[in-house]
């Protein structure tokens, strides 16, 4: 087991094992900043897992498909933000009827477009393209780590640059930092709350889509029930650990990534199969431990005692 976890294929997985939490940790993130806690982001990227493989097959095109599963995130986050800031829905209680439609939809939607039960095997879907860096892929190790992943996982990184400049180079960032630091300060100065808070939860659901399009058209070529597995939760954890910021975020994703990786490569092991399934989830538990007691030294720092 030591070589495979040594191996370039291990370290190569991990990017791509990182790649739907590290989307999803971005959406929360993007919500975080406008004051808002997106739980709904687990049904959002199933919802959107299921409609990347209907729309690719649809339209006989992987980036068509991508284009209109990310307008169904986005729409999907909007009627969140309607709900939570239009009808004053409590966030927590919109975000988890969301989860339960998306858990039992995506199996009547797939029942209903393809008689399929349990995966799409019959829907012919498309996936996006992996990518060889031109000059990187003769680099020993390193190159077989790096190169010849999904477009998606490379997008991935790019995004977390996109969005560090979003936040805190725009003008719109300020603005989102801004409703998400003090609603009524922000308020006092002409700035609209709630427009804010819409075009953040928008950004966040298109952000979500993303992740659940990578599962089932760039880490696998179909859909099977409730194949997000807690990634959406496991995001929430990573973007609360990483302070609410696009590159602790991705620190963070990675190792819930590694975690999930070696999970893949204990199952080699003779250790029982249900122990090593929960390794990622462990690792969430334990880091949000850890980072729960961080902030509690940090407030009783603060207030002297």
């Amino acid at each position: 087991m030591l070589d495979a976890i040594l191996s370039p294929e291990f370290f190569s997985s991990i990017l791509r094992l990182t790649t739907p939490i590290l989307f999803a940790t971005l959406a929360a993130t993007i919500a975080a900043k406008s004051g808002i806690i997106n739980m709904a982001l687990e049904g959002i990227m199933l919802f959107c897992a299921l409609f990347g493989v209907i729309f690719s097959s649809l339209t006989g095109s992987a980036w068509l498909g991508l284009l209109l599963t990310l307008i169904a995130g986005g729409l999907i986050g909007y009627i969140l933000a309607f709900f939570v800031l239009k009808l004053k829905t409590d966030e927590i209680i919109a975000a988890i009827a969301i989860n339960l439609i998306a858990a039992g939809g995506t199996v009547l939607l797939m029942l209903a477009f393809s008689g399929d039960r349990g995966n799409s095997a019959s829907i012919i879907s498309f996936q996006t393209p992996r990518i060889n860096i031109v000059g990187l892929g003769k680099i020993p190790f390193l190159g077989e780590v790096l190169s010849n992943h999904n477009i998606l996982t490379y997008f991935s990184l790019i995004s977390v640059v996109i969005l560090h400049f979003l936040i805190y180079k725009t003008p719109l960032g300020l603005k989102i930092r801004a409703v998400g630091e003090n609603k009524d300060a922000a308020e006092s100065v002409g700035i609209s709350s709630q427009k804010v808070q819409f075009i953040a939860l928008i950004i966040s659901g298109v952000l979500a889509a993303a992740g659940g399009f990578f599962l089932s058209g760039g880490y696998m070529t179909k859909f099977t029930t409730n194949m997000t597995a807690g990634r959406g939760y496991i995001a929430l954890a990573a973007s609360s650990m990483g302070g609410n910021t696009p590159i602790g975020g991705l620190l963070v994703s990675i190792i819930f990534g590694t975690a999930q990786a070696l999970a893949n490569a204990m199952q080699l092991s003779t250790l029982p199969s249900e122990l090593v399934q929960m390794l990622p989830y462990l690792v969430t538990i334990v880091g949000l431990g850890f980072y729960s007691y961080r902030l509690k030294k940090k407030h009783e720092r603060l207030s002297g005692k």
